[in-house]
């Protein structure tokens, strides 16, 4: 793992496989901080292991499509503003080079190592619960299929394929393990047992407002949002917040619509905006046995490519 930066103002509290956590350098170790700093990396992770090197202004391209998906579900979109975690005005403008993050009232905030890459956001009180949305069949869903005809427990219709629709989108949520270990596919009767009916029927009704609302919104620029996972918490008011990144390359599935419409395999359909390509290449270079090798430059030019690829044409003006 690469070491934390030394960020001044910040203290770093956590690092996970790709973005790290600051709070306000004053702060008490016990208390909860007034903001913090979520910075995204150019780390990449595949099959549990973080790999080197990186992919190139990563972290960069993960955070601007965040803040864009933000902006549209604040009400951009035409639709009712979801509540977000984003603490102060992160303003994004369009220049030669695309959209950045020009907010006046950020300099002071945000040092200038993680700029472009780093989001002030508040303090919630996180649910345990991450929110998965699946509005196609494609990944563990399929392979859950092929052998029950159901996702996560959810019967589903007999005769669909790898990659087809849904009828509806299907919320299957997760509990979200203690750092170090796997997240737990759990039944939603079990979500109400965690948070208690009227959160875990909110949760629900949100990731699949925003679910809907975002798929709606990629397919109008010939992208399919395939699935994607939601994480929330409750601010000081106690208002259910949206938090994290949101509608990610990496939260997210994200196809060509006119390849999906077209191809005849289901690599052709299902040609993502990921890091697949970096998992495509690890698989059949590495037996998953000690350290995975380090990933061709190739392999990581490509990559990139696809996020930024996504990137543009999701918010092409």
């Amino acid at each position: 793992m690469t070491t934390p930066l030394d960020l001044h103002g910040w203290r770093h509290v956590y690092s996970g496989k790709v973005r790290d956590l600051y709070v306000p350098a004053e702060t008490p170790e016990s208390a909860r901080p007034a903001r913090m700093l979520v910075v995204a990396s150019d780390r990449v992770s595949a099959f549990d292991h973080v790999l080197a090197p990186g992919i190139t202004e990563k972290g960069v391209l993960l955070t601007t499509l965040s803040l864009w998906w933000f902006d549209q579900l604040a009400g951009a979109d035409g639709g009712r503003g979801i509540p977000n975690h984003l603490a102060a005005s992160h303003v994004l403008t369009r220049g030669e080079d695309g959209l950045a993050n020009t907010a006046d009232d950020l300099k002071s905030l945000i040092p200038d190592a993680v700029v472009g890459r780093a989001m002030v956001v508040k303090s919630l009180g996180m649910q345990p619960i991450e929110c998965v949305v699946r509005g196609y069949l494609t990944g563990s869903g399929w392979a859950e299929y092929r052998e029950s005809g159901t996702v996560c427990g959810i019967p589903l219709p007999t005769g669909l394929d790898n990659g087809d629709r849904l009828p509806e989108p299907i919320y299957t949520p997760a509990w979200k393990a203690p750092m170090g270990q796997h997240d737990e596919n759990i039944p939603y009767e079990r979500t109400v047992e965690l948070v208690g009916a009227d959160r875990a029927a909110e949760l629900r009704d949100l990731s699949l407002e925003i679910y809907r609302r975002a798929a709606a919104t990629a397919e109008r620029h010939g992208v399919i949002l395939a699935d994607t996972k939601f994480e929330f918490g409750l601010d000081d008011d106690g208002v259910m917040t949206l938090a994290d990144e949101v509608l990610t390359s990496d939260s997210s599935r994200y196809w060509d619509a006119a390849a999906w419409a077209s191809g005849t395999t289901p690599e052709e359909r299902m040609a993502s905006f990921d890091k697949q390509i970096v998992r495509d290449w690890l698989a059949a270079h590495w037996d998953k046995q000690g350290e995975p090798p380090a990933l061709p430059a190739e392999i990581v030019e490509r990559t990139a490519a696809r996020y930024r690829e996504l990137l543009d044409r999701l918010t092409a003006a």
